[in-house]
């Protein structure tokens, strides 16, 4: 078929109306010849007599997903981009200036060039359905918006509410569109045609004229703020508060704040749109954008997969699931799975563990529902779709277990083997362990192919990461199921084998250890943390995040890996001390840092530096040792995971991985990625400088020397030449414990 058919031109008499359905494809979305044909289309309307536009999707749940992220990809140079923005501005323009009204009729997600599209109509409506969301999330790929995003959208809704959108790269639903000043209606979505034609005929009719929307701000206050004397304070405010959330380690926010602040106001249409369309292209062209669009790929290619490579085996639909344990770990699985409609059953041994288990869902939902992000009867609904027992009542039913009760490979393997007892034949168990071995835990159960791992990262409802963990018996059915359940919850499900720590604790406890031994060298917990936060990017640094792990479970996970890893794990003083001490970290307030009744973070506890024997700090270390100890340790261990060991099978798996389970910092691409761009050779010469002086810990591992030694990166390498023999092409794909 052709594209002419994806959008076209319904003869409705006095009114047109423009069917925008994209042939072949799910979603619509804004590629060249999309483009081109939308250009035809809108010199066909200029012509015409009608005296109204409706434009409006086929699709079931999608408007206009945006731009083709493909075709972005693809492009390089400034001039490239120039060459693809300016003519989407002209026809964007062109459809600003129709000499009709134009009234946008919006259902389903309405994102980046789609938002930006209906910005140009005269008349905005849209569904208050839940999956009408309308934004501007360009900024999370590393861009900004370029099809006039940044100049429309403050004139419309006002600069403050387009900072939040454009900045934090954010998608509104209909009523919320509505306050702002987005849409001019929103209505159910069997009446939304029907309100688009009223509209269309009282177009026609003369009663409504032609006319682009400007903001007008509400109360003296948010007049001041919008007017010349208070907008220099909004965009200092702006650049602060972007200052903090994102370290000044992303430009397309800042140069969204610069081109917002240039353009507002400006009459000059066109040269307003010239300063976006240069911004777009000056950060369109960095290393961080391509990082996050390959993110972007990554994310978008797990909801393709199945977790299996036989295509033929399929998921099975999991409408039923158990969670035995009702703590703050089970409590917010129950929740996740509640909130995609599952139906889920938690089982602890007394009501009062129970009990945790149904606080810790509704905390989650009650946050959203106090934001109004729900109401009372959605927030009731989701909480029904959650029940308690002691016992194995409603065993039955259900189509799969997960464990996350106390990590004891004994206790648990007895609840597995007792649980099973209680379900029907092929049922599936998973375990949430964190650091047992699957393999060893599927002994318990009597058809180990019904066994896995299911390894949640806490909390639970924040962290996308989903490691499914597949044992040597593990079927591709029950593989495939868990992955699809990790889907079905919203999660990003990556496939990992068994083996010490799985993969992220794997990789994340070197860097954690070496923060301990930082603090017996004479290093400042703060000084650290800062280098990690503030220089590198991550989320937090080694003694944040032992704190938000709970110092109890990080000694015993290092001793756990010390008899697993051998020399590669170095067991610092500081750790014996801290097996000693009260300190357990945010859970009883006192760790690295002290922390308030809320689990707020007051500070570093000064006394830490006496009760563990390193005396004061001195800071004897750089900033540049610091980050590449801690950093380069990971790269070495992730070396031995993917080539020797085989844990996952590319490179892409272990940034989906790092990213999306510790907050590696995305616009560094991810752990590997990060060091392909530094070259092997340098990491591992760097690695052996620290090996002469600190020990065996940091001696390369043989096949990251091998990738150093024939000149390769893990994105260019396959595992036979990285371990010594002849090469091969790499399959590259593109937290806490």
């Amino acid at each position: 078929m052709s594209i002419q058919e994806s959008i076209r031109i319904e003869d409705k008499g006095q009114y047109a109306v423009v069917h925008l359905d994209l042939i072949g494809e799910k979603v619509n979305k804004l590629s060249s010849p999309v483009m081109a044909r939308l250009k035809e289309v809108v010199e066909e309307l200029s012509k015409s007599s009608y005296k109204a536009v409706i434009i409006i999707s086929d699709k079931a749940r999608n408007f206009i997903a945006g731009a083709d992220i493909e075709e972005i990809k693809k492009l390089s140079t400034k001039e490239q981009f120039l060459d693809v923005l300016k003519p989407a501005h002209e026809i964007f323009n062109a459809l600003e200036d129709l000499p009709m009204p134009t009234i946008a009729a919006i259902h389903g997600s309405c994102m980046g060039g789609g938002t930006e599209l209906v910005m140009c109509c005269d008349y905005r409506l849209a569904t208050d359905a839940k999956e009408t969301t309308i934004g501007l999330p360009e900024t999370k790929l590393g861009i900004l918006p370029g099809f006039g995003g940044c100049v429309r959208m403050p004139r419309i809704v006002g600069l403050q509410a387009a900072l939040d959108i454009i900045l934090a790269g954010k998608a509104v639903p209909g009523k919320k569109a509505l306050r702002i000043g987005l849409i001019d209606e929103c209505v159910p979505k069997e009446m939304l045609m029907a309100k688009a034609e009223q509209f269309a005929v009282e177009c026609a009719d003369g009663k409504k004229k032609k006319r682009m929307k400007t903001f007008r701000a509400k109360g003296f206050v948010n007049s001041m703020l919008e007017g010349p004397i208070g907008r220099p304070i909004v965009f200092s405010q702006a650049r602060k508060a972007l200052l903090k959330m994102t370290k000044g380690f992303y430009p397309a926010q800042e140069k969204a704040i610069d081109i917002i602040q240039q353009t507002y106001g400006m009459s000059n249409r066109q040269k307003a749109l010239e300063i976006e369309m240069k911004g777009f292209a000056e950060v369109a062209i960095t290393d961080v954008s391509k990082h996050l669009i390959n993110l972007f790929f990554m994310m978008e290619g797990v909801k393709k997969l199945t977790g299996v490579s036989d295509t033929s085996v399929k998921p099975r639909d999991v409408k039923h699931m158990a969670v035995l344990g009702a703590g703050t770990m089970g409590g917010g699985i129950a929740q996740v799975g509640a909130d995609k409609g599952v139906d889920v059953r938690m089982k602890d041994i007394n009501n009062e563990a129970l009990a945790i288990g149904f606080k810790q869902a509704a905390e989650v939902w009650g946050k959203k529902l106090k934001r109004r992000r729900m109401d009372k009867y959605q927030y009731e609904e989701k909480m029904a779709k959650i029940t308690g027992t002691t016992d194995y009542s409603g065993f039955g039913q259900m189509d799969l277990v997960v464990e996350a009760i106390v990590e004891n490979m004994e206790i648990k393997k007895k609840v597995i083997a007792e649980t099973v007892k209680h379900c029907k034949n092929d049922c599936i168990i998973a375990t949430n362990t964190s650091s047992l071995s699957v393999n060893e835990m599927a002994e318990a159960h009597p058809k180990p192919e019904n066994f896995a791992g299911m390894h949640f990262f806490n909390p639970v409802n924040k962290m996308p990461l989903v490691e499914v963990i597949r044992g040597v018996k593990t079927s591709d059915e029950t593989t495939a199921t868990v992955f699809g359940l990790a889907k079905t919850m919203g999660k990003i499900p990556v496939v990992v084998k068994d083996g010490p720590g799985f993969l992220v604790n794997r990789l994340l406890m070197p860097w954690m250890i070496e923060g301990m031994h930082f603090l017996n060298e004479g290093m400042d917990i703060k000084t650290v943390d800062r280098y990690y936060t503030h220089k590198f990017g991550m989320p937090m640094g080694p003694f944040r995040l032992m704190d938000e792990v709970g110092l109890d479970v990080c000694v015993k996970v290092v001793k756990i890996f010390k008899d697993a890893l051998g020399e590669r794990i170095e067991v610092p003083p500081v750790a014996e001390k801290l097996a000693e001490s009260d300190r357990l970290g945010k859970k009883n307030g006192k760790g690295f840092y002290l922390y308030d009744e809320r689990g707020k973070e007051t500070g570093v506890d000064s006394s830490v530096y006496a009760e563990m024997g390193v005396g004061q700090p001195t800071n004897p270390l750089s900033e540049k040792v610091c980050l590449e100890r801690g950093v380069f340790a990971m790269i070495n261990e992730a070396a031995l995971a993917l080539i020797e060991d085989q844990i996952v099978e590319t490179p892409g798996e272990v940034d989906l991985a790092m990213i999306m389970g510790t907050g590696f910092p995305p616009f560094r691409g991810g752990l590997l990625r990060y060091a392909d761009s530094l070259g092997t050779e340098y990491i591992v010469s760097e690695l052996e400088m620290y090996a002469s002086q600190y020990g065996a810990r940091f001696k390369p591992s043989t096949p990251l020397a091998n990738l150093a030694k024939n000149g390769k990166t893990f994105y260019r390498e396959g595992r036979a030449d990285a371990k010594g023999s002849s090469p091969s092409p790499a399959k590259g794909s593109e937290a806490q414990l």
